[in-house]
């Protein structure tokens, strides 16, 4: 296995800022005259001001108001953005509070953004990084506390330049950084609650030399039968075999600390109990518990299990398991003595379990049974990009069967009845990932849905070539394709190459046969095959849609055309939805990478984004072609809105008038990537009538077949052959028609008199997978993971833009319009067809196959695309025939459209059209 050393490196720390910057335990001062000599020589040399923020923060302390609006904004650099838990807040209040730190040149200052402006961070367009101008700025005094308060940037606007977060006083490096409102002791990571973030969380702690007296230990199985009569107990000598994800269960009613937990399955030579890490001895014991680790346990206290905790399956199926009570490891109450054990001293007369693995290859997965448990190595052939979901469920550590109980038992219940408000309207987001790796047993390759671990450096370094190691997961069946997956639990560790070293399943017989197949790779040919990042529509939506709807009622599904706005909206930074629209497939139309790139510099079709306003109108195309071309809006967000005044902080970029919105819901109340289909080499992957599509077998032109529901659906592209074999489509002009578009007759009626028509049709650079380039794989891995917290400027910054990377499948992509079925409103949506001749396991085809005009867009493409790799073809047939009569079976009918929709920064959001269902009549849902 290669790879480097074992040690976990350096946490990313938060900045620390020098005394009088605006912190929370200095007032700000005036520099002495020499330091202040010093720092004016440094801005001169940046090109600004001496002390340009400095005489801001002077003309807001001797303003009457507190508050002030610089003639001359000074431009500035945010260094970091960080978040905490709001405290005490009013009836509707933001849950969290950001601080943004800011250099300008000369200093770092660090001050508290208004909460009204928290859109701003949430949509990642207020970043680390950004150059941004001060246009509104107060101070505010702590009353509860003397000589304490801090500076509120209340209005900013984007300024242009490049980032200069290196260029002043660096930061202080004595002391962690406390948030500058409230009482709170830490920063939370900034997109999810599960990573430990800042210089509080400690690296690993160093092993202890003691001598272990084994005369005073007792173990787990005694303390089963005597906890109840005993108040303390007598020391433990355990070894760790699973552990947790952290839990956050922070409120912003109540103040904790290190609102924090952990959990650990322990075992000694009588059994396995579980051992809970509680508050502030998580920051400090977290990353040095690891798996295979032996604690000798002192002062610790016995309590009754919780009894909606997930339970780890361990690697020896005889290993007895003590349910009924857990070892609470406390900083008081009674304060715990925890000492580490070095692995050499460790004795086998001690009777410590080894660490046992569930290991399976690739061959193995398929018989395996539903939430079946495992562990997998493998060979990293593709990772999406990172997202998020919203969590919509307890924010506690349960199975989703038990969520279900408890949610029926409390349905009738007021107290449910909030809880259900507040989620839906939850900050909080679960942080994920899709990978493929493959083990060689297999022409298949896992699919990863990996969630993250608390393990953000391993998370955010998951690419292509690398020995990717999970454990702890969960297999998935019940999805519309029965592809099989396999999605992390709350107790998974992942691991890659630079991890490997020292863990105790490299040990493991299977572990060792996967780097004997790797040693028999060629490297050059497994890296062909990489893809990173892009929309990755996996698991598909079900075949029909009662089953998309599962236990839910239709009626609470289905959500009114008209709101997509909002909920596109509501969307935060790479946050993913899914949504279930009624419609009427109106028109289609091919776009090309070219016809692309041509409406926007680089391929991306930036559009406008007014997130934060929910009172909105849309514009037509024809509208937006003619108005505000030359419009540029620089700023983020202007001067305090008055009492019932509504203030848009949008950012609109140069050249578009159109608006961009976004949402799809993506289901994920439990706890917890692609590449794509060759049409030669992957038989298995098409049915007999999509091979004839492709044109790999023989058939009559002409000739169609039945689908299951009793219709018709012609199986031939009518190809016609040259003299050089080049298969080229036959178009053929007809009303509503043209080379690459189609309407209905309803859409040329009704076009011109809608009330509203949305436009997201426009996709970008990170929606296209790409090949991946391990020359510029930092690069990579930066674009697709999220926005850190604190800016880090790369030393040998790379001039390559993302755009500019090879697309792992792209021709071109469908803009669908659907029209309400009202006739009043429309929306345009993308269809994205993913294929990849390289990776044959990516973007299974198969998976649509019960969509008749999703599926002929797909075929089209794949079939364009194997052409055009063999460098025969070109843009050929963008619309075929075959697209036109598969969009005539559904004019005028009404069907129900899964719009998936991503947030992706900025102005930027996606919707693409993942599944159509037909509605026969009411209550009555088949697939199209």
């Amino acid at each position: 296995m290669t790879a480097g050393s074992c040690g976990r490196p350096r946490q990313r720390p938060a900045p620390r800022l020098s005394p009088g910057t605006g912190g929370q335990d200095a007032v700000m001062q005036d520099p002495t005259p020499e330091r202040a000599e010093e720092s004016r020589a440094a801005a001169s040399a940046e090109g600004g001001g001496a002390f340009c923020l400095q005489r801001v923060f002077d003309e807001v302390q001797g303003s009457s108001q507190l508050s002030a609006a610089p003639a001359e904004p000074p431009a500035v650099t945010v260094v970091a953005v960080e978040r905490y838990l709001a405290q005490a807040p009013p009836a509707a209040p933001p849950r969290y509070w950001y601080d943004v730190t800011l250099a300008d040149g000369a200093r770092w200052h660090r001050c508290h953004l208004a909460p009204r402006l928290n859109g701003l961070v949430q949509r990642a367009r207020l970043r680390a990084g950004t150059r941004l101008r001060l246009t509104r700025c107060s101070y505010r005094y702590d009353e509860r506390r003397l000589n304490r308060g801090f500076f509120c940037l209340e209005g900013l606007e984007r300024a242009g330049g490049a980032a200069t977060a290196s260029a002043g006083t660096p930061p202080d490096g004595h002391r962690p950084l406390q948030p500058l409102r409230g009482d709170n002791r830490h920063y939370l990571p900034l997109w999810n609650n599960e990573d430990p973030y800042g210089d509080v969380w400690v690296p690993d702690r160093p092993p202890v030399q003691v001598d272990v007296d084994v005369s005073k230990l007792t173990n787990l199985g005694h303390l089963e039968m005597t906890w109840r009569s005993s108040v303390h107990f007598h020391p433990l000598l355990v070894r760790i075999l699973h552990k947790s994800r952290l839990r956050y269960y922070g409120k912003p009613e109540k103040k904790m600390d290190m609102p924090y937990q952990a959990y650990f399955e322990v075992a000694d030579g009588s059994g396995m109990m579980s051992m809970v890490l509680w508050n502030s001895l998580c920051p400090e014991w977290y990353h040095s518990m690891k798996v295979g680790t032996v604690l000798l346990l002192a002062k610790y206290a016995i309590k009754s299990s919780y009894p909606f905790k997930t339970q780890p399956t361990p690697g020896d199926s005889q290993m007895k398991r003590f349910a009924t009570i857990e070892i609470c490891l406390n900083v008081r109450d009674p304060p715990t003595e925890i000492t580490i054990i070095p692995e050499e001293m460790v004795k086998p007369e001690w009777g410590l379990p080894e660490v046992k693995y569930r290991f399976i290859t690739r061959s193995e997965l398929d018989d395996l049974p539903h939430n079946h448990s495992c562990d997998v190595i493998g060979l990293v052939t593709f990772v999406g990009r990172a997202e998020r979901a919203r969590k919509r469920g307890f924010s506690i550590n349960l199975t989703f069967r038990t969520y279900q109980m408890v949610s029926i038992f409390l349905s009738k219940c007021l107290t449910f009845f909030l809880i259900f408000v507040y989620l839906e309207h939850s900050e909080d987001f679960w942080l994920y990932r899709w990978a493929h790796a493959i083990d060689g047993t297999s022409d298949q390759p896992f699919i990863l849905e990996l969630f993250a671990t608390s393990q953000p450096d391993v998370f955010e370094r998951i690419h292509p070539m690398t020995y990717l190691v999970c454990t702890q997961m969960r297999v998935m069946t019940e999805n519309p394709s029965r592809t099989v997956y396999l999605t992390t639990s709350n107790e998974s560790q992942i691991f890659i190459t630079g991890w490997h070293k020292g863990q105790p399943y490299t040990k493991d017989a299977k572990v060792k046969n996967f780097i004997q197949w790797t040693k028999s790779q060629s490297e050059a040919d497994q890296i062909k095959k990489t893809v990173i990042g892009g929309y990755y529509p996996f698991p598909r939506p079900p075949d029909s849609f009662l089953k998309y709807c599962k236990n839910n009622e239709v009626e609470s599904v289905l959500k009114p055309i008209g709101e997509v706005e909002k909920e596109i909206e509501d969307l935060h930074y790479r946050e993913h939805k899914r949504i279930a629209v009624q419609g009427i497939i109106s028109a289609i139309r091919y776009i090309s990478c070219s016809s692309a790139a041509e409406e926007a510099p680089g391929g991306e079709l930036v559009q406008k984004d007014t997130s934060q306003s929910l009172g909105s109108s849309c514009v037509s195309k024809e509208d937006c072609a003619n108005t505000g071309k030359n419009e540029e809006v620089k700023s983020f967000l202007g001067p305090p809105c008055t009492p019932g005044e509504h203030q848009d902080p949008a950012l609109l970029s140069k050249g578009s008038s159109v608006k961009r919105k976004t949402s799809r819901r993506f289901r994920r109340d439990a706890e917890q990537g692609g590449t794509p289909v060759n049409p030669v080499s992957s038989y298995p992957y098409f049915t007999r009538t999509v091979r004839r599509k492709l044109g790999l077998d023989e058939y009559q032109h002409g000739h169609s077949v039945q689908d299951k529901n009793g219709q018709a659906v012609s199986d031939s592209l009518e190809y016609s052959t040259d003299q050089e074999g080049v298969n080229n489509m036959a178009e053929t002009e007809e009303p509503g028609r043209t080379c690459g578009s189609w309407q209905s007759d309803l859409w040329a009626e009704v076009k011109d008199k809608l009330m509203n028509y949305f436009h997201h049709s426009k996709i970008f650079p990170e929606s296209v997978p790409c090949k991946f380039d391990y020359v510029h794989k930092d690069l990579l891995m930066q674009q697709y993971n999220l926005h850190a917290a604190v800016h880090q400027p790369i030393e040998a910054r790379t001039d390559k833009n993302i755009n500019e990377f090879k697309s792992a499948n792209s021709l071109g992509y469908y803009e669908v319009t659907v029209l309400g079925i009202n006739h009043d409103i429309a929306i345009d949506v993308a269809f994205l067809p993913l294929f990849c001749p390289d990776n044959p396991h990516l973007f299974q085809l198969e998976d649509i196959q019960n969509d008749t005009l999703l599926s002929c867009m797909s075929c089209i493409s794949a079939c364009q695309q194997k052409a055009t790799s063999s460098g025969r073809l070109g843009d050929a047939f963008p619309l075929s025939d075959e697209v036109v009569r598969a969009a005539k079976e559904l004019d005028g009918k009404h069907v129900i459209c899964i719009l998936d929709m991503c947030h992706l920064g900025d102005d930027k959001v996606e919707v693409f059209l993942s599944k159509i269902y037909k509605t026969v009549e009411p209550g009555v849902l088949d697939p199209v």
